[in-house]
């Protein structure tokens, strides 16, 4: 895939309003497939999610584990204040943020420590985890909801860790860049 390629890819990503939040009624699955569906059944999720992936392959060694597990270990933090009842403010500028802070890093190349990654990650995950929980319906078991969704996030952090480990390997990092910067985009259209 060349540079012009990618761009005209990524930017199709701003024209996809219907999927802009995964903060829809889904009572008729079950409480896993409901879990699961979350974070891919919404662009702001879903993007947030690809975007931990491909900075923790950004930072390559020990951030390729470091970033995504604490994402998912504070996600579940997240998700378990949500259930709780716990009312917690700016859950959706929160995550929008997310979404733009992650593109932009990715974008820029900016290779923050490890560290400093995984706190900034792990702040971002609790909103994250916070919708997840908040949005679970009452009719469903919030074990098999929560790895629900917290395994469709592992595997969405996979997913980009393969891929963009994959375009690294072939010296093809501006198309990562070219990503990054439509996840920020997108993040920006979210947010209007």
């Amino acid at each position: 895939m060349n540079l012009k390629t990618g761009l005209t890819l990524s930017s199709l990503l701003l024209f996809i309003p219907n999927m802009a939040f995964a903060h829809t009624d889904m009572s008729h699955s079950t409480s896993f497939f409901h879990g699961f569906n979350h974070p891919i059944g919404g662009m702001d999720h879903l993007l947030a999610m690809l975007a931990v992936g491909m900075l923790a392959a950004q930072l390559k060694g020990r951030a390729l584990w470091t970033i995504p597990t604490t994402f998912i270990v504070l996600m579940a933090l997240g998700g378990a204040i949500g259930l709780s009842g716990i009312q917690l403010p700016f859950i959706e500028q929160g995550i929008i943020a997310s979404v733009i802070t992650f593109g932009v890093l990715i974008a820029t190349g900016l290779k923050l420590s490890v560290n400093f990654s995984a706190v900034l990650v792990g702040f971002f995950a609790i909103f994250h985890g916070y919708a997840h929980g908040i949005e679970m319906p009452v009719s469903t078991s919030s074990l098999t909801y929560s790895v629900g969704f917290l395994l469709a996030t592992a595997l969405l952090h996979s997913i980009a860790i393969i891929g963009t480990t994959s375009l690294q390997k072939i010296n093809h990092e501006n198309i990562n860049r070219v990503i990054g910067s439509a996840i920020a985009l997108s993040g920006f259209y979210l947010a209007v």
